[in-house]
């Protein structure tokens, strides 16, 4: 489409010049011809560029020099993006692998790992919890775009969360929690696959590499549990379906819901109360086929155009985004209110996170308040606390696992929240280019080119920011969690199955 439109710019500036520069005779006689063929030379040449050239095309040397000096910048960052990602070792500061592999393997380091893999970047490893494993059900509910600041558990005036401010008091409630993009497949990925953010698009959309993964669906399915994504839209968009169904999901989207169940819909999707009685059906289904649960919902009210059933809140419907999150805390107090009265309710584990913030912009490179949402686990035998610990999407999964008491084969970057000193804690933030380390005091981010950025002080309004030319400890930190992670995902590191050999268990 953007071809199109250009060449179309092009031929309405240029067409006009050759035409008047021709003899008026020929002109008039062949006039339709004449445009058309202008039209079609405009556009096979950027249309051939685009379809003939790659970013192999360089590699015509056995010479490795040779070759990278026939690399073309410009051309090699756009054609990367064609293809959803970003070459980290073409892009960005790099270390020698050895040091960024062990830097990477102690950053993921638990005190319940065994059975470690030796290999460089191998981060495959056994987990054993403590405690006896509990088969309970996980319902988790991922919000659209519900940013931390609207909740008064937050410091909202606004009234807009009752229920959410309600849930925080019974919940672990995370405090230092942050979304790893500024996307849906962001956060869908991260909390699916406990992965860092490589550049590009999310692993979701990257055609024929986003199947077979370790994610926490393959690990759960493994265990015997129902594993199923449930979304309120098309499952279509973003390459949700292909993502989920490859990798341990059945999936549930607006299109295989039922109308009289998921009732009121507009054009990104049904409305969160439909989306919950999907859900809790397939949850009694479930339950009375003797199976654990795995239930991620992701939802789409709190999204444009901003519209919902009428007579549910006291804003009107399709009045902006207050509204819209005054209903979301209306539904999920409707979806709480039906489970209580349900068989499973006591042997759920019910998770309420955001898949991004509302807005990403700021006046620096990665606003860090820009990226805080709400995470809350409530479950009937999980004490209430607050957790100030500082954590990512990509701590969801090894969170539950240690909360189920699981022991499981992982490959996974993120760790136990639970089980972090408050000050041990990390948040990896990025946007398609940008990639950020944060720990407490400092966010140390990675940019094309090789620049370095790193903000003192992120938490303040006005971060003191600086450029060095070589990376400290902390972009050394960064360094190996990203290309580490780049590493993990281009030679299959993290692919499914698991091995069972692993550990030897």
């Amino acid at each position: 489409i953007g071809i199109l439109i250009v060449t179309a710019a092009v031929y309405r500036m240029l067409a006009p010049r050759i035409e008047r520069s021709l003899h008026p005779a020929h002109i008039k006689a062949a006039r339709g011809s004449l445009r058309l063929a202008m039209f079609a030379g405009a556009l096979a040449a950027p249309t051939l560029a685009y379809v003939g050239l790659d970013q192999e095309l360089h590699d015509f040397s056995a010479n490795t020099f040779a070759n990278e000096l026939a690399r073309n910048g410009p051309y090699q960052f756009i054609a990367a993006f064609r293809n959803n990602e970003l070459d980290y070792a073409e892009f960005y500061t790099r270390l020698p692998d050895a040091r960024s592999s062990a830097l990477m393997k102690g950053e993921v380091e638990e005190a319940v790992v065994s059975g470690e893999a030796s290999a460089i970047y191998d981060i495959r490893r056994f987990i054993d919890n403590p405690g006896t494993p509990t088969p309970r059900n996980i319902m988790l509910v991922m919000v659209e775009s519900l940013s931390a600041d609207y909740l008064g558990s937050f410091g909202n005036r606004a009234g807009l969360t009752p229920f959410l401010d309600e849930l925080a008091g019974q919940s672990l409630r995370f405090t230092n929690f942050f979304a790893t993009g500024t996307r849906t497949v962001r956060g869908l990925e991260a909390v699916t696959l406990s992965i860092p953010p490589t550049p590009g698009q999310s692993i979701v959309k990257r055609l024929g590499r986003e199947t077979g993964l370790w994610s926490l669906g393959n690990v759960l399915r493994e265990q015997g549990y129902d594993t199923r994504f449930i979304y309120g839209g098309n499952g279509y968009f973003d390459n949700m379906n292909a993502f989920f169904s490859g990798n341990g999901y059945a999936v549930i989207d607006q299109a295989g819901m039922p109308k009289e169940k998921s009732g009121f819909s507009n054009a990104w999707g049904v409305a969160d109360e439909g989306l919950y009685a999907v859900a809790l059906d397939a949850a009694d289904q479930a339950h009375a086929a003797g199976r654990p649960f795995f239930f991620h919902l992701m939802t789409t009210s709190n999204h444009r155009p901003y519209t919902y059933p009428d007579g549910r809140i006291d804003i009107p419907s399709g009045s902006g985004r207050e509204g819209a999150v005054k209903y979301t805390d209306w539904a999920l107090r409707h979806l709480f209110e039906t489970a209580r009265a349900k068989p499973w309710f006591n042997d759920t584990l019910f998770v309420v996170v955001a898949d991004h913030c509302a807005g990403s912009a700021g006046k620096v490179a990665l606003p860090l308040e820009r990226y805080r949402i709400p995470l809350m686990i409530y479950g009937k035998d999980v004490a209430p606390a607050r957790i100030d610990t500082v954590a990512s999407q990509i701590d969801v999964a090894p969170t539950l696992l240690a909360l189920l008491h699981l022991d499981y084969a992982s490959a996974f970057f993120g760790k136990d929240i639970l089980a972090e000193p408050p000050g041990a804690g990390r948040a990896l933030i990025s946007t398609y280019q940008s990639l950020g380390l944060y720990r407490p005091g400092v966010l140390s981010i990675l940019s094309p080119n090789r620049r370095l950025e790193q903000q003192r002080n992120p938490e303040s309004a006005a971060p003191a920011v600086a450029r060095p030319a070589v990376p400290d400890a902390e972009f050394e930190r960064a360094i190996a969690y990203y290309q580490g992670a780049s590493y993990v995902y281009d030679h299959g590191l993290n692919r499914w199955p698991a091995d069972k050999r692993l550990a030897g268990h």
